[in-house]
């Protein structure tokens, strides 16, 4: 393959990770790391390496538009790292001596999971019960508020300390692939500790970056963050997550999720039959 037709596929594939990234809180590795590992042949190292470095980009395209919106709880996220920065740290250690075609058919798997998470349809968290709240909560004051057409909604944190473990997992996870593990931060935060999905989303964006460098630092020592494919990926990336984060605030993305969850399960099923055929 010619230079140039690579670094456009990178180009644009990073637009679309970005975007995908901005508006469902997963992190942009779900679209990169298969696009670089199945589509590019690249290993999978090198491809989580730019994974990472993609979901720094995305949260810093995406974070600041949501917090200036007002949807994104900035309490909650920088609580919650302090648990998804520790499991990424241990992710990212375990990741370089685990074999790439194990790590392939894992991380298949967690892209299933990812697109259940995305396609499965839920009733609107606007309406929940917000009666109660986490004594946890209180003290560490993080029950919020946040706008929307009908005015602002206000909402009670619950189940802190079972959302801070799941966390912990969820760091795991993007420690070993790169990925932001968003749909496991969306999980903790929108079904265990009962956060409206907007918030929940918005929060993962802004988390995943901290969460990313941590691991991304073990990947450079290691020399698997290639500038050749991080620079097209995060001009890109950044790219796209600013469209997205344009567009959330403003509309409903069922359809986009329903759409993404589809792709995002059939690059899934091909990692992990590359995995076991041990074409990766």
């Amino acid at each position: 393959m010619i230079l140039e037709l690579f670094i456009l596929i990178l180009f644009v594939g990073a637009i679309v990770a970005g975007f995908v990234g901005s508006l469902t809180g997963l992190g942009g590795g779900v679209v990169i790391i298969p696009l670089l590992t199945f589509g590019l042949g690249v290993d999978i190292r090198y491809a989580v390496g730019t994974a990472l470095v993609t979901s720094i980009a995305t949260s810093s395209g995406a974070a600041i538009a949501y917090i200036k919106e007002k949807i994104t709880n900035v309490r909650i996220g920088m609580f919650l790292e302090i648990a998804t920065t520790l499991g990424a740290v241990a992710g990212a250690l375990i990741a370089v001596y685990l074999n790439k075609q194990y790590l392939a058919v894992i991380f298949g798997c967690v892209l299933i999971f990812s697109a259940l998470r995305m396609t499965v349809k839920k009733a609107a968290q606007d309406s929940d019960d917000n009666t109660g709240t986490s004594r946890i909560a209180e003290k560490l004051k993080l029950n919020g508020s946040y706008p929307t057409a009908q005015g602002v909604v206000r909402y009670r944190v619950k189940n802190v300390i079972a959302g801070y473990f799941i966390m912990m997992g969820a760091g795991v996870l993007s420690g070993l692939f790169g990925i932001g593990s968003g749909a496991f931060k969306v999980l903790a935060m929108d079904t265990v500790m009962k956060i409206p999905f907007k918030v929940s989303a918005t929060t993962s964006n802004f988390m995943v970056g901290v969460t990313a460098a941590a691991s991304a630092v073990v990947y450079f020592r290691r020399g698997y963050i290639d500038p050749g494919l991080a620079m097209p990926v995060v001009t890109g990336v950044l790219l796209g997550a600013f469209l997205g984060s344009k567009i959330l605030p403003k509309a409903s993305v069922a359809k986009l999720k329903l759409f993404f969850g589809i792709v995002i399960s059939f690059l899934a099923v091909s990692m992990i039959y590359n995995g076991i055929t041990g074409k990766m």
